[in-house]
């Protein structure tokens, strides 16, 4: 199996039964408009559907560059509505086409001055599963997201695919546990992390902490940045996206810290059968005793 982490029961235990999901992300520069964005997205797409992929995700916010760097109200006008904005009609259209399943990041817009930043999952029917809406929002320097984005309310939704049950955690939002381990309590098999994260602020956090979530819970997780420096500010998009599996492994070699690049590999679900079986982390949980940690 070309690109997957090799199992052997003699190290690992009993395997479970191999149920491999050739699943695909997607790093890029902005292009410096949506059309040629969208249009960008859907060549690379393309190319990984004729390679085989089945699943595919793409950078948080992927038609827009990220424009909180600044805070300004122009800002605004990349927002749409989801599902019915045209990028996630566009990206519904693709997916009956394809035959795949994606995960589409866009800004949203629910009513007028309410905006989240948004994931769409898509079917591989075309059929629109439901969204996921970044529940932390940074305020620092260069990522002033709290300027353009409402909290997410939707919870931690995990939607049951065509490929498996995928779930989306969005950028800031993997430095807090909590919601790793809702979607594992939820069944996710594969989790999309798309993010926009750059040099010289938590660089060295990038292949430590989504590799450590994977572990924890159990689970795979596809781990996404865009590359280069944008139009709004200096902040260096690094790339390095990769799949890991639940034992905290590469699948595969990570993605370029500089170029574009379309990352396809092959995930054996049935890894995750096997993993949880050995390490037992959902079995010896003390949910009883976590009360104090979500106390105000």
């Amino acid at each position: 199996m070309s690109d997957s982490v090799s199992r052997s029961a003699s190290e690992n235990g009993p395997a479970g039964p191999s149920r491999v999901v050739r699943a695909a992300l997607v790093q890029t520069r902005w292009t410096g408009d949506t059309a040629s964005m969208v249009e960008l997205h859907e060549r690379y797409a393309r190319e990984a559907a004729a390679q085989g992929a089945q699943v595919i995700g793409f950078q948080e916010v992927f038609n827009a560059p990220y424009f909180c760097q600044v805070q300004e109200p122009e800002h605004y006008r990349w927002a749409e509505a989801v599902p019915d904005g045209p990028t996630v009609s566009r990206m519904r259209e693709l997916a009956r086409e394809l035959n795949m399943v994606m995960v589409v990041p866009v800004y949203e817009v629910e009513q007028p001055g309410v905006y989240y930043n948004t994931a769409a999952v898509i079917d591989a029917d075309g059929s629109y599963l439901g969204k996921y809406r970044k529940h932390h929002i940074p305020q620092v320097k260069g990522f002033w997201e709290k300027y353009y984005f409402k909290p997410g309310n939707l919870g931690w939704p995990v939607f049951d695919t065509a490929v498996g049950r995928v779930g989306v955690y969005i950028c800031y939002d993997r430095h807090f546990p909590e919601g790793w381990r809702a979607l594992g309590l939820a069944g996710a098999e594969i989790v999309y992390n798309p993010s926009a994260t750059s040099r010289g602020l938590s660089a060295y956090l990038w292949q430590l902490e989504q590799p450590a979530a994977a572990v924890a819970n159990e689970y795979f997780v596809a781990a996404i940045n865009r590359v280069g420096v944008e139009e709004y500010g200096d902040n260096d998009f690094y790339g390095t996206s990769y799949f890991v599996d639940p034992r905290g492994q590469f699948v595969g070699e990570v993605a370029s810290d500089k170029e574009e690049e379309l990352v396809v590999r092959d995930l054996d679900l049935g890894l995750i059968d096997e993993v949880r079986n050995q390490w037992a982390f959902y079995r010896d949980r003390r949910p009883d005793a976590y009360g104090p940690l979500a106390e105000a």
